[in-house]
């Protein structure tokens, strides 16, 4: 892992921009299975509930199912990280992408209530839970895998990147939505047309794990496996014992990515239904403005990590942040038709994404890196990631700005976090 600005930039090689292109494939179905299901719950909890039940509580089931899956992100995220650190990188990296792609088809062909009654929430459930524990160790493992393959002076750009992947995957994600409606009737859509997104990212990741193959073991594990340097213990005893302070810091700017992505991207769509009766094809378009926009700023500001200071581009991204979360929740109401143009400048405004992965590879020596940032991320991210959309459906009654609000918070706390990480 390049460890900052005073290594001299080189061109990244075409074998080192394969690696970086397969690695993005699987960071993109993680959140392509974020998107699809988010998006389509209404339709999930009709087919996977009983009808007698009110359809607010089908709704409530289907995301209670949606939630299980990210409280089983960081057991599998350690389970996945542990062996990534002891046994090798290439190995966990590939294994992650087929264990979420299987149960992603299945849940495309997996039959209704109708047909399975009882049995059918349950085994969505299951499946869920199988997605979740594999999720926990794709980005953690994409950021570790390509940040130990990118010569030096060329880390952030690698990195950056890869989390463009991840933010790319709600680009697909809602492309994919938008093109379903486009094509089928809303008939076809509720009765099998669904299934067609849940379908296409698991032959999606079945590729990403078939071209993986190809892949090759990082050059810092190898280094270490050939000096005898891999973790002797267990690498989550190491974590306890020494890098402490890693892990809170990498805790508290995960929960300003969280923030950020799920805020301003994520709700933004049905805040700005319900709030300002903005159209549902005009938030829409909004949404893939500032998913696109996102993707652009937060690769930009990674690679600026490999030229200058970490500390300075974190006072940027924390005062940018803020900027773009008023502009969408306080500015765009004020000016009718103007959310897309609104919601652009707020994805520009989340570079600090970029920086988060950052800074939690530098937190963390290589015998324990994947497993540092596997902790802190799944465990941060399955707690403030279930929590912010409950704490903005509490805070927006009482003011629209609630949300620009919240990301504020959430920004001067990552930012203080960043400043303070330790780097190893």
């Amino acid at each position: 892992m390049s460890s900052g600005p005073e290594n001299v930039p080189v061109s990244l090689t075409l074998s080192q921009l394969r690696i970086l292109a397969l690695a993005s494939l699987g960071g993109a179905l993680e959140f392509y299975d974020f998107v699809i299901f988010a998006f389509l719950a209404k339709l999930i909890a009709a087919h996977f509930f009983p009808t007698s039940q009110a359809e607010w509580l089908r709704q409530t089931e289907a995301f209670g199912l949606f939630g299980a899956g990210y409280l089983a992100r960081p057991l599998g995220g350690m389970i996945m990280a542990h062996f990534g650190d002891v046994s090798g990188r290439k190995k966990v990296f590939t294994l992650s992408v087929l264990l979420m792609a299987v149960p992603t088809l299945l849940i495309g062909l997996l039959p209704g209530y109708d047909m399975l009654g009882v049995a059918a929430p349950l085994v969505l459930l299951v499946l869920r839970v199988m997605q979740g524990a594999a999720i926990g160790g794709e980005a953690p493992g994409g950021w570790v895998f390509v940040s130990e393959h990118a010569p030096p002076g060329r880390a952030g750009l690698a990195t950056g990147l890869l989390t463009g992947g991840l933010t790319g995957g709600i680009l697909l994600g809602s492309v994919v939505i938008l093109l379903l409606h486009a094509c089928l009737s809303p008939d076809a859509v509720d009765i099998w047309g669904w299934r067609i997104p849940f379908i296409i990212g698991g032959i999606f990741g079945f590729c990403a794990m078939f071209l993986r193959r190809w892949l090759e073991e990082t050059p810092v594990f190898r280094e270490m496996h050939e000096r005898a340097e891999t973790a002797n213990a267990l690498p989550a005893k190491i974590l306890l014992r020494d890098p402490r302070r890693g892990i809170l810091c990498s805790m508290m700017t995960t929960w300003t990515l969280t923030a950020a992505i799920v805020t301003l991207v994520l709700m933004m769509p049905p805040l700005m239904q319900t709030l300002h009766h903005v159209s549902p094809s005009e938030t829409m378009l909004a949404s893939l403005a500032a998913t696109l926009c996102l993707t652009l700023s937060v690769v930009t500001l990674s690679s600026l990590t490999d030229i200058c200071s970490l500390k300075v581009l974190t006072v940027v991204g924390g005062l940018c942040l803020p900027l773009g979360a008023i502009g969408l929740y306080g500015v765009s109401p004020l000016f009718p038709h103007s959310l897309i143009a609104w919601a652009a400048f707020s994805g520009l405004c989340c570079g600090f994404v970029g920086l988060v992965p950052i800074g939690m590879l530098r937190a963390f020596p290589a015998k324990v890196r994947f497993s540092g940032i596997s902790l802190s991320y799944n465990v941060s991210y399955a707690i403030f990631g279930g929590l912010t959309p409950a704490i903005i459906s509490t805070l927006t009654p009482h003011t629209p700005i609630a949300p620009a609000i919240y990301v504020a918070f959430a920004a001067l706390i990552g930012s203080v976090a960043l400043w303070m990480s330790p780097e190893s």
